[in-house]
């Protein structure tokens, strides 16, 4: 099944309803679906079979999105937020292609091979004027979507998503039509993001209506939340904790918000406990999945963080810093280097395989012959299911044999008053091989190293007691909520570790 199937089903049960609005205009599902036939229709005349995208939200991209879905085009949405020299080198990679740019972003990327480019005002004029005519049949198996990684640690990699997997995440989790026809997502991820497509996807397929942020400020979020009546929203952790802020700030309690859903980084159980506690009203659902498996594959519901809140174990409560449990529709395991799964409360890498699991890259299959996706994140299950995730495997620290968690160390610094943020990694050491070090933010918090180490090493082991002490201002994210580890790391090690 083709993703564009998703719209043509609801322009036609719910052809007048808002789908999208943005900066750039305002579609309801029967214009959105028409817009997309008339760039499919000027897509086929293009000597292109990839569709890119710079630029930031709003209705132009799900135009172009199912505009190269019904034309059987693959569609790359581009980090616009690249060093132009980068952003050309990834647009090159397209070609042969069309790219659709931002007016304000087309001299950035100047002339390149194989790759034409329109700016956004021209393609919303071909999509109201364009003639439309019988789309090709589009396979399921071919490739709808291609995102780009961001490229840290070398080449961006082109997770690709094919239609049958993004078709079946989508009907997997949303049911045709459940929207309430007076509700309205907001959404403020960027584009290039799974997070981006596969809101695009669900909200369509639920008959949502969609309000988009282009550039997030605290500020401007919650204005928009309030004046559009939002009653969904999703955000990363970095933004909820500014939200709040803001909101405490207004004495705003957001009346008409529904469901809160957050991912993309590790959320501080302080933050997740201070939004319950402001907005309890709102269903907070922690939404774990990867672009390689096509979105969510485990989800903290409301229900599993008001049980949570309200515990009083430890063990109960501890499950607020959970990703909840895996989808019905997905297989979930924790294995050890060996590839053996491992039993409840033991940490490895988290494998899964399911219909919606895509495990590919351009030119390159990550899947076994099993099916079986490996994340490259360590974590583990408690004995009720409920999934941990621990950080990339690449994050764990290696002291003298011993693997240590970062993220572990992070939860027992956070619940320290005077610490709001904390970064964990390794930096190497000749007698230990690495050695653990951790950067505390505000840099106007406490100093005293020795306090805060005593305060870990009554928590934890003492090898997990960090050896170097930093302060800063504030912690590197990226617009997803990804702690930039690699940057604190080359900092630390230009600052001898200071």
């Amino acid at each position: 099944m083709s993703i564009a199937l998703l719209l043509e089903m609801v322009a036609e049960a719910f052809p007048e309803r808002l789908a999208f609005k943005g900066d750039d205009g305002a579609l309801d599902f029967a214009t959105l679906l028409s817009r997309a036939r008339a760039g499919s229709a000027w897509l086929l005349k293009q000597p292109a079979q990839t569709t890119a995208f710079v630029g930031l939200n709003g209705a132009a991209l799900p135009t172009a999105l199912f505009a190269s879905a019904i034309a059987g085009r693959t569609f790359a949405p581009l980090n616009y937020r690249l060093p132009d020299e980068a952003l050309r080198k990834l647009a090159a990679r397209t070609a042969p292609s069309v790219l659709i740019a931002d007016d304000d972003m087309l001299a950035r990327l100047g002339e390149v091979e194989g790759v034409t480019i329109v700016s956004r005002a021209q393609f919303t004029d071909i999509c109201a004027a364009e003639a439309q005519v019988d789309p090709p049949l589009v396979e399921e198996d071919a490739i709808a979507v291609v995102l780009f990684t961001s490229g840290t640690t070398g080449e961006p990699k082109g997770a690709v998503l094919r239609h049958e997997k993004l078709f079946s995440y989508v009907v997997g989790s949303v049911e045709m039509g459940a929207a309430d026809e007076p509700e309205a997502a907001l959404v403020s991820v960027p584009p290039y993001h799974i997070a981006g497509i596969s809101a695009i996807l669900t909200g369509v397929y639920a008959a949502r209506r969609t309000i988009y942020l282009s550039a997030f400020s605290p500020e401007d979020w919650v204005e928009l939340a309030v004046r559009e009546g939002v009653s969904q929203a999703m955000v990363v952790p970095t933004m909820l904790d500014r939200v709040l802020d803001e909101l405490e700030r207004r004495g705003e309690h957001l009346p008409r918000l529904r469901s809160l859903a957050y991912g993309g980084g590790r959320m501080p159980r302080s933050t997740i406990e201070r939004a319950l506690k402001w907005l309890p009203h709102v269903g907070f659902v922690n939404a774990y999945g990867l672009t390689e498996t096509s979105s969510t594959i485990a989800v903290l519901g409301p229900e599993d963080h008001r049980i949570a809140l309200a515990a009083t174990d430890e063990s109960a409560r501890k499950r607020l810093s959970s990703v909840g449990r895996p989808l019905p529709t997905v297989e979930l395991e924790v294995r050890d280097a060996a590839g053996r799964a491992l039993p409840p409360n033991q940490s490895g890498e988290i494998f899964v395989r399911g219909p919606q699991v895509a495990g590919e890259y351009l030119h390159r299959k990550a899947l076994s012959d099993g099916g079986w996706f490996g994340t490259n994140d360590a974590g583990w299950l408690d004995d009720e299911g409920f999934l941990f995730v621990e950080g990339r495997l690449d994050d764990v620290i290696v002291r003298g044999g011993e693997n240590i968690s970062p993220g572990e160390i992070e939860d027992v610094l956070r619940l320290h008053p005077e610490v709001s943020d904390v970064a964990v990694l390794g930096l190497p050491d000749d007698k230990w091989g690495e050695k653990v070090a951790a950067v505390i933010s505000p840099a106007s918090a406490v100093k005293n190293s020795h306090a805060l180490a005593e305060w870990v090493r009554a928590r934890l082991k003492s090898t997990k007691t960090p050896e170097t002490w930093a302060f800063r201002d504030a912690l590197p994210y990226n617009e997803t909520g990804k702690l930039l580890r690699r940057v604190l790391r080359e900092d630390l090690l230009k600052s001898g570790g200071a």
